[in-house]
């Protein structure tokens, strides 16, 4: 057969053998979702019979679940689940000439993408190279990598999603999803390359074969299949040299937008050149497309839904602080709050795109709402509905801590200094929230970990776990807060909630903070009468 019938179309494309891979890809990541679930339900299980056993316990019987039972999971936790892929840090930044080029993963995502990116490898590599033509053998190498590409797709749009059905089922967080994400799509990114280069190569032998000249050229023009095949690869290239982390943290709103936009053509090229090509599983691109404009719909429609109503719009408070904001929304509706929750703000009036930025929510409190006066409620239409009480109405709000940085919160920032009383009211809103997938009820110790603006993460979980302990509902026995700032200055961040929290009941005998005050002015800045405070 002559070689130039393998450089178009699914001549020499061994279908038999990529559906094999896409079986044995998608078996893969229902494996570990699988192992995943099994062991939260294994862990939700345990944390229960604790919690239960836990609530009536003194700290000597709350002692047996510090005893570790067997030696295996401690030691999977030690050294592959919780462990850095280097050294003892969590979340290192690979630096190259002072440009931050990244995160390292820990030890055990390295371990499940290397499993992942090699096993993509190895199917690249089970080509039948005994093959007289070469032409074939770079026709089944360009029909695997393009085939592989395609499959994918599907799980970088899922892993991209905030909105992943996989969070809650999983209890992995969004940033987890988030590595894996950009990990796929660059080995999508690689094979895309790979096929391309193996069209390329299959196409000179092929015109060295007959003698032809500028047949690439010739093939190109005028060739629709293959011209969008192109703009999706380029817009893949793009975005591959452009999500680089060093790149990414110059322009942060630059990059997510014109990010989100070629990934659009990404996907458009994909999909009309599977769709002129005829190609098996240009039905997974289609669904890709899918996914990516529902978790936006979705994702808008909460924002429309929790943020406005027929008469009006969430309200936002900036007051000034030092070197930081207190920013207050009143929701239209009420939430459901869990302790560790974050959202994404949203400020059209500061920011030209509508980008936005996630923060931990400090502080929530839901309150009643007082009806207005009878000139503007709705007066009783019927007899009977004079006889009924007033339905109840609540008020949610919830406040965030921006620290000051570049960008939007230094906007924000000078906004707010800028007004006489240091404090302003803007249009924005929220969306969320987000996170919030572990409970602590179930220890009888907690230690919880802050620096800097982090407090507002920790805040959370310190008022629950002493609510809860009030109403006996935890078993919480001893709750330190171990808070690192730089200056004093961060204290009038939080000081009305610690306020509130200090005057909770039995707070002297559950909670202990622990301040560290790095660059202090004075050294009586730093020293303090309490024993619960120090």
């Amino acid at each position: 057969m002559a070689p130039s019938n393998f450089t178009h179309g699914l001549m020499g494309v061994n279908l038999q053998m990529d559906n094999v891979t896409t079986y044995s890809l998608w078996l893969s990541i229902i494996t570990v979702c699988l192992a995943v679930v099994v062991s939260r339900l294994v862990q939700g299980a345990v944390s229960k019979i604790r919690h239960l056993f836990n609530l009536r316990s003194d700290p000597v019987q709350q002692s047996y679940w510090a005893r570790n039972g067997t030696v295996i999971w401690p030691w999977l936790k030690k050294n592959l689940i919780y462990a850095p892929l280097i050294r003892k840090r969590h979340n290192r930044n690979i630096t190259l000439a002072r440009l931050d080029m990244g995160i390292i993963p820990s030890r055990f995502h390295t371990t499940l993408l290397t499993l992942y990116i090699l096993s993509n490898v190895a199917y690249c590599c089970f080509i039948n190279y005994k093959s007289c033509n070469k032409a074939a053998i770079f026709a089944e190498l360009r029909g695997r990598t393009g085939h592989l590409a395609f499959v994918n797709m599907m799980p970088l749009m899922i892993f991209a999603g905030r909105n992943n059905a996989l969070i809650p089922l999983l209890r992995v967080s969004f940033d987890t999803f988030n590595i894996f994400h950009r990990w796929i799509s660059r080995l999508v990114v690689l094979e895309s390359l790979a096929h391309t280069f193996a069209w390329m190569a299959g196409k000179n032998y092929a015109d060295k074969m007959m003698g032809e000249q500028d047949g690439m050229a010739r093939a190109l023009r005028g060739n629709s299949f293959l011209i969008w095949g192109l703009v999706s690869l380029a817009a893949m290239v793009i975005i591959f040299v452009q999500a680089s982390s060093a790149i990414r943290h110059m322009a942060y709103e630059t990059f997510l937008h014109l990010h989100q936009v070629l990934a659009f053509f990404a996907f458009l090229g994909a999909a009309i050149h599977g769709h002129k090509g005829d190609l098996p599983l240009t039905n997974y691109v289609y669904v890709t497309i899918g996914l990516w404009f529902l978790e936006r719909f979705i994702r808008w429609s909460k924002i429309i839904y929790r943020n406005f109503s027929l008469s009006s719009s969430t309200r936002v408070t900036v007051e000034a602080l030092p070197e930081a904001c207190r920013v207050t929304y009143e929701l239209q509706r009420p939430w459901v709050l869990r302790p560790g929750c974050h959202v994404y703000a949203h400020f059209p009036t500061l920011t030209w795109s509508l980008s936005s930025h996630p923060f931990s929510i400090a502080w929530y409190d839901t309150r009643p709402t007082p009806y207005k006066t009878l000139e503007d409620e709705k007066l009783p239409s019927t007899t009977q509905d004079l006889g009924l009480p007033l339905p109840s109405r609540t008020t949610t709000s919830i406040t965030l801590i921006m620290s000051k940085k570049a960008g939007m919160t230094a906007k924000l920032h000078a906004k707010a200094l800028a007004s006489p009383s240091g404090i302003i009211n803007i249009p924005g809103y929220v969306e969320g929230p987000y996170g919030g997938l572990e409970s602590l009820h179930s220890y009888g110790t907690v230690l919880l970990f802050a620096g800097g603006v982090g407090i507002t993460h920790q805040l959370s979980h310190v008022r629950d776990l002493l609510q809860t302990y009030n109403d006996s509902t935890s078993a919480i026995r001893k709750i330190v807060l171990i808070w690192s700032v730089r200056t004093q200055d961060a204290f009038d961040w939080v000081h009305p909630w610690m306020t509130e929290i200090f005057q909770m009941p039995h707070r002297r005998q559950v909670l202990k903070v622990l301040l560290f005050v790095t660059k202090p002015r004075h050294a009586g800045d730093v020293v303090s009468r309490s024993t619960q405070v120090q």
